[in-house]
């Protein structure tokens, strides 16, 4: 107990000034790359540090040196790599935003209501051949894409999503972006697909789509205007002509949040 008092009254103002100091650097770090592909990216950097640190205590020299090479390699490519997210960080900082709190939640519970409503959408662009990109976020933020695009933060419906593709609006031409039950933006624009092999019958729309999920885990849910063909995107492949019920199995199983409820029995046993 004596030492403990003796190292805590060895701690000055200024140390503890500096500490606070680092931890909300770090802490807005953090909240700035939420919901971006660098929170991946960042993770992948985390795996190979701690790599490096037990391949040298397990004295792995030929592993060690790899690790070590591809450490001095990724300091050197990360401007280049995280040079979206640097620049929106500047930009906060610029704004005067950079006090402001952002959270993302994904409402498990509301998912097969909005799954119905985007349903419910689709077999009405179809039967009125309305073409449509409708983006569902996973794992991978896309704030970076929401932010090119016009800002709704609206509740998932039916009539919503119907509206906002009615050709000669404001928003139909470009994609809507839906996170957890919620419509974040519309009228985004996508990086397009580099694969020379797509087919040439294929618009902007289905290139916008396999850009998309090329880049993220996010899936893309594509509304032909020409021939009313439903299509999805999902890791850079594209699954065409899905009827109401093969598209609905497959947003539960790419989308559908794990279920976090036990049962009685569950519990008993």
């Amino acid at each position: 107990m004596t030492q403990f008092l003796q190292v805590l009254s060895a701690i000055s103002w200024r140390s503890i000034l500096d500490i606070a100091i680092v931890t909300f650097v770090f802490y807005k770090a953090i909240v700035l790359i939420r919901g971006t592909r660098a929170e991946q990216l960042v993770k992948g950097f985390a795996v190979l540090l701690i790599a490096t640190v037990v391949s040298r205590e397990l004295e792995l020299s030929a592993f060690d040196w790899i690790l070590g090479n591809l450490m001095t390699l990724g300091i050197v490519a990360i401007p280049v790599v995280f040079q979206p997210e640097l620049r929106r960080a500047l930009e906060t900082l610029g704004r005067g935003k950079i006090f402001t709190r952002s959270s993302h939640l994904y409402g498990e519970a509301d998912f097969d209501l909005m799954l119905e409503e985007i349903i419910k959408a689709i077999q009405v662009l179809v039967k009125k051949r309305i073409g449509a990109l409708i983006i569902v976020e996973r794992e991978t933020g896309l704030n970076e894409l929401i932010e090119t695009g016009i800002v709704i933060d609206g509740r998932v419906s039916a009539e919503l999503l119907i509206n906002i593709f009615i050709p000669r609006s404001p928003l139909h031409d470009g994609a809507l972006i839906i996170r957890g039950n919620r419509i974040m933006a519309a009228g985004c624009y996508l990086p397009l697909t580099e694969n020379p092999n797509l087919s040439k019958e294929l618009g902007t729309r289905h290139r916008a789509a396999l850009g998309v999920s090329e880049q993220s885990d996010a899936v893309s849910i594509i509304v032909s205007e020409e021939t009313g063909v439903v299509s999805l995107t999902n890791n850079g492949k594209l699954t065409r002509y899905l009827d109401d019920k093969t598209l609905k199995q497959i947003l539960i199983n790419l989308c559908k949040p794990p279920s976090t409820t036990i049962n009685f029995w569950q519990w008993r046993g």
